[in-house]
Formats: C-alpha cells, structure tokens, sequence
C-alpha cells in the first residue's frame, strides 16, 4: 500500500432490493405524479431512479431496521485509527452508472465491493476516508461504481497524509441557469428518506446532531443529493432514466428540516460520449450553498416530457 489504508477491500457484501424499494426511494426523493415509470411498478417503462445504488451500502439486503452503529464499525481499516461512526457526516459522492439496475434483483445475486482509495488528515478538523463501491452481478458485471469521501468531525491529528486538492467544477459566471428546480424539506423529510436504509440516528433524533455541533436533527446529505439528481433529469432529461451517465456534488453544510432547496442548473456545452456536462449549485433559503462542486453528464432533451 502506497499509503495508510489505501486499496484496503473490505469483504464483498450481498445487496438485494425489491420492486416496493424503487418505488420508496423515487418517492423519498421528489418523484412526481407524472413520472409513473418512477412510481408505478405496472408502467411499461418502469425503472429504477439511476442513483438508487447509493443506498445499497447501507440497505444490504435488509427488510428490517438496523443498527447504523454497529454496521458502520463492523470493519476497520487496518494502518489507520479506529474512527468513531458516530461523529462522522458525508463529504462528496460521485457515481458512474455503467448499466442500469434492474427493477428488483430477484433472480440474479449483487454484490457491493468497496475498496479505499485514501484515508487523509486534515487536522483538528477530522479525517476524511474515501472509498469506491462498486455494485456487481454474479458474473462481475459492473452496474456503477461511486466514489464516496466520509468526514470523521474532530478524527485528526494522527499523522496521516494530507491529501490531494479537490478538483473543482463551479457555475458559470455572469450567467443566468438554464433551469431551476426547488425542493421544500419538512419536519418529516428525513423520516421518510431513513426507510430506504439509511438509519443513521442524526438524522431522526436531536442527541447526535447537538453533541456534533449541528444543534439538533440534520437531513441526510444523500438526500439534497439525491433530490437534486432527479430535479436535473427531470428538468433537461425527460426524467429518462438512460439519460443519465454521472453525477457528483461536495456536501457543503447541513441541510436543516424544512429548509427549502434551490438547485440552479447550467448547461456548458461540452460534450463527453455524447453527454453533455451540466454544473449546479443548491442553496437553502438562508442563501448558504449546501451542495457545492455539482457537475453531471447528461444527454439534454430540452423538454420536460416525461415517458
């Protein structure tokens, strides 16, 4: 290993979902009535929201509630502290879709396998940990692969590596967005989104969040994330499920119940294969960037027809 942690595989972990898990995520996320291929299970065209997969490190192949805790602390990774789950918040996300999931995995086997990429410190800060998680069939067939980055708040100082830059994608300056898509959280938003798997007791309950700094209950950041994703396809992809090949945002700051999220979308004009690169930028209605660094590939259909 080049450095502390780095090309650490944790064990191959069995992933599984149900038609019924669709159709929760799409609703947890701001699906709307007319996007039935989303929200129906009957619909001809019936599909997996593209970013589903995130939830699946956390969801496994339960049905069940769990014990975010304990499965987050499960494994360890060797040449580096044991960092405490409990103070830790997401950092970025960024996910390639190779292949779309299918509507349920009955009948076939998944497999989330999750190597390191780095594990860095930052100082009194934290420690930030970045991983790719890949999500494979029985016969190593690649679906997607995310690179995620966890924040362990106040997990420095342990002599680590620093870390690279980030590489930065900003909005285009002195230009109005090309489309604009607003969410309003509720006291209730992050109860909702938790049932796809995501227990994590910070966002349900005020004790973590006061104990971090944040003064109570935070949204989860893959939902403003995730929220943003199916507001951009919605908006310049036809909600078309294919239309989608990347999408990446940095978690800025919190996400507070009732907050109302703005996502401002630019088109660049800059194709890759055939997608053309969109950046966005969130904000709450205090004015504060909560998802910064948002860039995606998309095929742009200039229309909000939906399938």
């Amino acid at each position: 290993m080049s450095a502390p942690g780095v090309g650490f595989e944790y064990p191959p972990q069995e992933v599984s979902w149900l038609k019924r898990d669709a159709l929760l995520f799409a609703n947890s996320i701001g699906a709307k009535a007319d996007e039935l291929h989303f929200l129906y299970e009957l619909h001809p065209n019936f599909a997996v929201f593209p970013t589903y997969s995130l939830i699946l490190p956390f969801k496994h192949t339960d049905q069940e509630t769990i014990d975010f805790y304990a499965r987050t602390q499960a494994t360890p990774i060797p040449g580096v502290p044991k960092f405490d789950s409990r103070r830790a918040v997401d950092g970025q996300r960024k996910i390639t879709i190779l292949k779309p999931l299918p509507p349920t995995s009955a009948g076939k086997k998944f497999q989330l396998r999750n190597t390191v990429i780095g594990v860095y410190d930052k100082g009194k800060a934290g420690s930030v940990v970045e991983t790719e998680q890949s999500i494979v069939d029985e016969n190593g067939e690649v679906y997607t692969k995310t690179v995620s980055s966890g924040f362990m708040v106040g997990q420095g100082n342990w002599g680590g590596p620093k870390g690279p830059s980030a590489v930065n994608y900003p909005p285009p300056q002195g230009k109005k967005p090309d489309a604009v898509h607003v969410v309003q959280t509720t006291a209730e938003t992050a109860l909702l989104y938790r049932l796809n798997g995501d227990y994590n007791p910070l966002h349900a309950t005020p004790e973590p969040g006061q104990k971090m700094g944040f003064g109570g209950v935070i949204i989860h950041g893959l939902f403003s994330w995730n929220t943003a994703a199916h507001g951009i396809l919605r908006e310049l992809g036809g909600s078309d499920p294919k239309n989608l090949r990347e999408f990446q945002a940095r978690f800025a700051s919190p996400v507070l119940p009732g907050d109302k999220l703005t996502t401002e979308i630019w088109r660049t004009g800059n194709i890759e294969d055939g997608f053309e690169e969109v950046r966005f930028v969130t904000t709450n209605n205090r004015g504060k960037v909560v998802l910064s660094n948002g860039r995606c590939l998309l095929k742009v259909t200039g229309s909000k027809s939906k399938l």
